[in-house]
């Protein structure tokens, strides 16, 4: 069996945030899970310091579970070099791997938690899916919009700041993902869907 039980350093999860690094995608659609990230951080007292499994890393005490909180630093396509190579070393299973991430199919501000499924057209996504060899592993969803006119690239619109009331919707729902993270982790997904969807 691929993933044992955990031994390495007792982390029992993965919390892996999504974005792209560098300050020209700061704020950007595709970065909600980096502004997550630096939300949880702020309420937690943590410090993303250590650069392991090519990612910015802190480790939390979340849920009631020892939490090992990822900024994957490969670019967003190959978040999932990241996350396999985490998922190895500490014998997490998918099921414990908590991504949150940017969604274009859902409204501005709408958060939607999954227990599993496919990439739904994210490349992030995607790549984990094909780096942990399954699509078993729970997402919190931050909605972004999608562009109003039809033909308006995507990847210009993820790669976009959102506005106005936009981003008072996103700030908000934002704010609600540290919470979310924590229910789902000590209650389980269906819990914290029917608590945040």
């Amino acid at each position: 069996m691929l993933f044992g039980k955990s031994n390495a350093g007792g982390v029992t999860w993965l919390l892996v945030c999504l974005g792209n690094y560098g300050t020209r995608f700061d704020g950007t659609r595709h970065n909600m899970g980096f502004m997550a990230a630096d939300l949880l951080a702020e309420k937690e007292h943590l410090k993303f310091n250590k650069l392991r499994f090519r990612s910015w890393t802190a480790v939390a005490e979340l849920g009631g579970e020892k939490v090992l909180v990822m900024k994957p630093q490969t670019y967003m396509n190959l978040s999932g070099e990241a996350v396999g190579e985490a998922a190895r070393f500490y014998k997490v299973p998918p099921e414990r791997v908590l991504v949150i991430s940017d969604d274009i199919s859902l409204p501005a501000g709408k958060l939607r938690v999954r227990p599993g499924g496919s990439a739904g057209g994210h490349n992030g996504l995607k790549n984990i899916i094909l780096h942990l060899g399954s699509d078993k592993f729970p997402r919190i969803k931050v909605g972004v919009g999608s562009p109003a006119q039809a033909g308006y690239d995507v990847a210009d619109w993820v790669t976009g700041r959102p506005q106005g009331d936009d981003r008072a919707a996103i700030d908000a729902a934002l704010e609600r993902v540290p919470e979310a993270v924590e229910c789902l982790i000590a209650q389980g997904v269906d819990k914290a869907m029917n608590r945040y969807n």
